[in-house]
């Protein structure tokens, strides 16, 4: 075995390497099992629960995203091991080294006597690049280093972790385990200078006995662990997800201790019958025996028994003696002979009349204790965890929850902490589910690999359906063509393997879990068929999910692709052949300003069968804080850690930021995710609880009707309680509103209905609204096109030089350059609004995803027709009438780009003219301002960013009021949250801080505006005539600044407010990330637009809705 051992560490003089060698997975690692809890009683198992379960929205209130967070990643260590006597958290700060490689650690640092107190010290759970050792890594595809397997590079960074501990007393006589829960990404490990083992699987379990290297429990000497962990390994090529790099013991390290007889694992199965009205149980049971005792000997000496508690009725007591009466609620199990092939361990039976059954909406547990006793009753060992009861099967075209066809409303979540890397938190856990929550969320797919034992937990108890995935991909195997993926090679499967087989043993008894996955992108072969083959056997209660070779293989129950378009998962769902329901594991793209197009998904979801749902990529934002001097701290993205290769910003497509505050984009996934739904037409509105599980006992519905922005009235609505899948109609003129409606002289009206919750439950305060619906209700009387009353007011005109000069004294005062064409500036009363503009305006800022596609990407596309750098000089500047009542002025405007020479109106520079725009202004005595504009663009140039006007106000006018959808940034594709009201906000909280900026800020459907200062001068702006509602932004930072800045901390404020009124503006698409996807409805063709803006001074006596109305039919 020494010689093994020697082997393992040293490289032989033939150059082995056990980190290279795909076959050679781990050494003296104890077979995968449930956790375990180690415990001596009924009461302490109880107690652990009960305590364990009183977990709530309250605690995300200390979660922390900076420094602060090491040292509450310590405290969660010790947490989640609290009441546990017979297990030791060894969490603290180790002392560490960071070698450059396994051969250049320091000579037998693993040994009792070396001399450590020159090394520094590591928090353990960490991973060491956050914590100035190395550096981490981005990458989406390709891997680090040279794809060469099983090889890795010989610049392969070695962490020498050393600690000491002692056992105590009361552990004499009892086996010692020594449990890893996950360490990237393989690594050897010491017990006072004996080699105890090896493991690779970054995001798994490695336990080994270590009873027989310990000093005695209750000696004085301190026993040495010494771990050295390898950053690279022929694991590596197994684990090539979509996040950063980060090496070290990023989970917790316990020591466990156990009788020399003891549980070693335990799965429980339950069968519930057809009625639901009873569920036959199953706990199969597998006994560690160092006693050896022959399996048809040990019921001689021992017993097994397991009971099960009802968690509602724990939940209901505090002592224990509380807790041990709630047993009238538990279901005792029967010794039943073995019936699985191959199964050599204890299987216990009974049956539960009327089982609670657990889903997402309605997650009812109950707590399982299996018990050893010896011959006279006296419990040995003792193993419990948190169990649900319920029912996942297959019908054609759907997958069943407790029989219902149950919708993923689902996205997909990696371990990700801005601070920490990969190390969890009690509280950033619950954090991220209370959010979820809260937006409607009810599943979550672990991408893409078996995440922290507690996060199953967190699941089980505040109800989250999961798809829990196996930690294999093998992306970067796509870019190479000589080197064959992995599951095509013998070679490889015991890894890919044991990967699967780790995580359902560990996660098997989680309710929450009601799908297992291969893993992600590694191809298809006959390695997954293997992978698939092994979970069917063990587990045939889930179903089984793949996407990798198509998403339709034999692997996979579930058809689920990946950014697949609408209407080819409408095409598959139609197909009568397929009899799978199609769930997508990925979908909508939300990098940085995006997730448009996620109500189209969901029209389809909602009205074709075999649709299902989809998991949203992704969750978090996955940037990481770097010093970037002067104490300054940043999120930080691909390349800016000197990592090379890297995928730049590629890690930041989530709806929220790295400190989980929500995107805009999270408003729009409550709104589609929401249950309760409501659709008005032909004079009815449809209510809809679209819950499986839940009535609407528990919640309150209010109504609100608005007329032309003014709120008419609202109330409480009073419904009959709906049951699961249940419906109401009320009819149009037999609602509360219809009366207000009636006798309002408004011309166009939304109705708002919400819905609340009446009581607190774990995940949210009482109040919270769980859905919110708008409908437009008639009109009342044919549109015709806005125009003002005709005003008698008078005005003042002069021209001086080439300025064209219009006032109305000591009111306003507003002058015109006829040389440029442009508004020199707008005075009211004295006070600047106007200081630069009205220009035609078609460049945006480009988002992440108009970058997406390379040489045919929208940016690429507007780069090249120089639609980033065009610019506009007026052709001609004239005056077309005066008169006392108003004044009329014309311009002509040529757009050509920057590379072209100035435009000019001879033919042959004509061809040079990218888009004409011809804009009229018509300034009238009362103040207004009617600008008139004709586009007429190349037919030659690619779809427009945005159709509109920009103009620069003073700085002063920060205060902006709308008529139009809010109150968040909303886009044309992505407005379905933004309900059409009057919103107010300063110019600075309209903006979105995306890591990376770009376009952003907008606000869609606006029929008005205002932009005021603290004394309530300033200016409005409303659609006029025929043009439909415009998109507006009000920023201090210019389109030019967004788009040089490459960090939001990076933009600069200009010395004025930029000011957007787009007649039409382009989608933001996020079907993907890296094709032009903006669906043709959201495109802006180059073809003619007309569209009209009325603008008017603004004074404290000024009402905006008056003006509005002044321009409205009678």
């Amino acid at each position: 075995m020494a010689v093994l051992g020697a082997k393992l560490v040293i490289p032989s003089d033939n150059g082995y390497k056990v980190w290279e060698d795909p076959n050679f997975i781990k050494w003296k690692k104890r077979d995968s099992h449930v956790p375990l809890r180690c415990q001596d009683s009924v009461e302490g198992c109880l107690k652990y629960w009960h305590d364990r379960s009183k977990v709530d929205f309250l605690v995300s209130n200390s979660a922390v995203w900076n420094d602060d967070a090491v040292q509450s990643a310590l405290d969660s260590a010790a947490f989640w091991v609290k009441g546990l006597p017979f297990i030791k958290s060894l969490s603290g700060y180790w002392k560490f080294y960071l070698a450059a490689s396994p051969t250049s650690v320091p000579k037998d640092f693993h040994g009792s006597a070396f001399e450590d107190s020159e090394w520094t010290t590591l928090p353990v759970p960490s991973n060491w690049q956050m914590h100035g050792f190395d550096r981490p890594i981005y990458t989406n595809i390709v891997y680090p280093f040279p794809l060469d397997p099983p090889h890795v590079p010989e610049d392969n960074p070695t962490g020498c972790y050393r600690t000491y501990f002692h056992l105590p007393e009361e552990w004499k006589g009892r086996r010692i385990l020594l449990h890893f829960e996950a360490v990237d990404s393989a690594f050897f490990v010491w017990i006072n200078g004996s080699l105890v083992g090896y493991s690779q699987d970054s995001r798994l379990p490695a336990e080994f006995e270590i009873t027989k290297y310990c000093h005695p429990c209750g000696s004085k000497s301190k026993n040495v662990l010494a771990v050295q962990v390898l950053r690279w390994s022929d694991g590596s090529y197994l684990e090539d997800q979509d996040q950063w790099w980060l090496s070290g013991i990023h989970r917790d390290v316990l020591l466990l201790s156990k009788p020399q007889v003891f549980i070693g694992d335990y799965f429980f199965k339950s069968h519930v019958g057809e009625d639901f009205s009873w569920a036959d149980i199953q706990v199969e049971v597998k006994i560690d025996n160092s006693l050896e005792t022959k399996k048809e000997n040990f019921l001689n000496d021992f017993k097994l028994e397991a009971v099960l508690f009802d968690n509602g009725t724990l939940d209901n007591h505090e002592g224990i003696a509380d807790l041990l009466s709630s047993s009238v609620a538990s279901v005792k199990l029967s010794l039943l002979s073995a019936t699985t092939l191959g199964f050599h361990g204890y299987v216990l039976g009974g049956r539960m009349e009327k089982p609670k059954l657990w889903s997402a909406e309605q997650p009812h547990l109950y707590t399982l204790i299996v018990l050893l006793k010896d011959s006279s009753d006296k419990i040995i060992d003792c193993e419990s965890c948190l169990v649900g009861i319920r029912s996942i099967t297959k019908a054609p075209k759907q997958l069943l929850v407790n029989g219902c066809p149950v919708v993923i409303r689902g996205v997909n979540r990696h371990e990700h902490h801005p601070r920490l890397g990969k190390t969890n938190i009690e509280s950033c856990m619950v954090k991220d589910l209370v959010l979820m929550k809260q937006n409607n969320i009810n599943a979550v797919r672990n991408s893409h690999y078996p995440q922290h034992p507690r996060w199953y937990e967190l699941c089980d108890l505040f109800g989250m359906y999961m798809v829990d995935e196996a930690n294999i991909e093998t992306h970067g195997f796509d870019l190479s063509g000589h080197v064959k993926h992995p599951t095509l090679q013998p070679s490889w499967a015991a890894a890919m393997l044991d990967r699967v087989i780790g995580m359902v043993e560990r996660d098997k008894n989680h309710a929450c879990i009601i799908v297992w996955s291969l893993g992600n992108e590694s191809g298809y072969g006959p390695n997954h068929s293997a992978l698939a083959g092994w979970i069917r056997g063990k587990d045939p209660s889930r179903v089984l999910h793949y996407e990798g070779g198509g998403s339709r293989t034999s692997s996979t129950d579930i058809i689920c692709p990946m950014y697949m378009r609408v209407w080819d998962i409408v095409k598959i769902a139609n197909d009568p052949d397929e009899t799978r329901p199609l769930i997508l594991c990925e979908y909508s793209h939300s990098m940085g300003n995006s997730t448009g197009n996620l109500h189209k998904y969901w029209e389809a979801i909602d009205n074709t069968f075999g649709l299902q749902g989809g998991f949203i990529w992704d969750w978090v934002d996955q940037a990481l804080l770097k010093e970037v001097g002067n104490g300054r701290k940043r999120w930080a993205y691909g390349g800016e850690f000197g990592d090379i290769p890297n995928d730049s910003v590629f890690c930041m497509n989530g709806v929220t930021w790295p400190d989980r505050t929500p995107h805009p984009a999270l408003n729009e996934v409550k709104n589609l995710y929401q249950e309760i739904k409501f659709s008005f037409k032909d004079g009815t509105l449809k209510v809809l609880n679209a819950h499986f599980f839940t009535t609407t006992e528990d919640l309150e519905f209010s109504w609100s009707i608005y007329g032309d922005g003014l709120e008419l009235g609202n109330g409480i609505l009073s419904l009959p309680v709906l049951g699961p899948q249940g419906t109401h109609n009320i009819e149009w003129q037999s609602s509360p509103w219809y009366d207000l409606w009636a006798s309002s002289p408004a011309l166009e009206f939304f109705l708002t209905v919400s819905v609340k919750r009446l009581h607190s439950t774990r995940w949210v305060n009482a109040g919270h609204t769980i859905s919110s619906s708008q409908v437009q209700l008639p009109m009342k009387r044919e549109f015709f096109p806005h125009s003002i009353k005709n005003e008698n007011s008078t005005l003042l005109s002069e021209i001086l030089g080439d300025t064209v000069r219009v006032y109305q004294q000591d009111l306003w005062e507003i002058k015109l350059d006829v040389q440029t064409g442009t508004l020199e500036s707008w005075k009211v009363k004295g006070v600047p609004l106007i200081i630069k503009g009205i220009m035609p305006s078609f460049w945006r800022a480009p988002t992440d995803n108009d970058k997406g596609g390379g040489s045919c990407s929208y940016f690429s596309l507007w780069k090249a027709a120089h639609i980033d750098s065009l610019s506009f000089t007026a052709e001609r500047c004239s005056i077309l009438s005066t008169t006392e009542h108003y004044v009329k002025v014309a311009i002509v405007f040529l757009g050509v780009g920057s590379d072209d020479q100035q435009a000019s109106s001879s033919d042959s520079e004509k061809s040079n003219i990218l888009i004409q725009v011809d804009m009229t202004y018509t300034i009238f005595g009362s103040g207004d301002v009617i600008v008139d504009c004709k586009v007429q663009p190349s037919p030659n140039l690619p779809p427009l960013p945005r159709v509109g006007v920009k103009f620069n106000l003073d700085k002063s006018m920060d205060r902006v009021r709308w008529y139009g959808r809010g109150p968040f940034e909303c886009y044309p594709d992505r407005k379905a949250a933004a309900h059409v009201g009057v919103y107010e906000k300063n110019v600075s909280e309209m903006h979105v801080p995306y890591i990376v900026p770009g376009e952003s800020s907008g606000r869609t459907d606006v029929r008005w505006v205002t932009l005021e200062n603290k004394d309530g001068i300033g200016i409005y702006a409303s659609i006029y005539g025929s043009s439909p509602p415009m998109q507006m932004s009000a920023s201090y930072y210019s389109s030019a600044e967004l788009d040089r800045a490459e960090h939001n901390e990076e933009l600069v404020e200009g010395d004025d407010i930029e000011v957007h009124l787009d007649h039409k503006h382009m989608g933001v698409g996020g079907d993907d990330s890296w094709s032009p996807c903006v669906h043709d409805e959201y495109l802006l063709p180059p073809v003619p637009y007309s569209f009209s803006i009325r603008f008017c001074p603004v004074t404290p006596s000024t009402s905006a809705y008056e003006a509005y109305r002044s321009q409205l039919p009678v």
